[in-house]
């Protein structure tokens, strides 16, 4: 399995972005994908998850700004990040957990700043 994320970059303050992540290989039909976050010198944290019926997490200071979607068909899943602040400055990466394996993709920076 190979994550790979893409739609980072650099944003003023209550700007947006959206976040892709496709995901190729031996992909179950039951899976959980999310978004992970890690800002310099802190520890990477999760942003959002959502499983394949539908259950869905955000971490407390994203919820009403972050929306996280999925297109099972194309095994994506997606981060629609508004009202950006420049404490959401990170690298974010793509997880998804199946059969209780962890696959990570390669991260993609988010800067938010004027």
């Amino acid at each position: 399995v190979q994550l790979q994320a893409c739609g980072g970059g650099l944003v003023q303050p209550g700007g947006s972005l959206r976040l892709s992540c496709a995901a190729s290989g031996n992909i179950f039909s039951w899976n959980l994908m999310g978004w992970f976050r890690q800002a310099p010198g802190k520890q990477r944290e999760l942003v959002a998850d959502k499983g394949s019926f539908g259950s869905t997490n955000y971490a407390d200071s994203v919820k009403g700004r972050f929306t996280i979607s999925r297109d099972d068909a194309k095994n994506m899943v997606y981060l629609q990040m508004n009202s950006l602040k420049p404490e959401d400055t990170a690298v974010y990466y793509c997880k998804l957990v199946q059969r209780s394996v962890q696959y990570w993709g390669k991260g993609t920076q988010v800067t938010v700043s004027s």
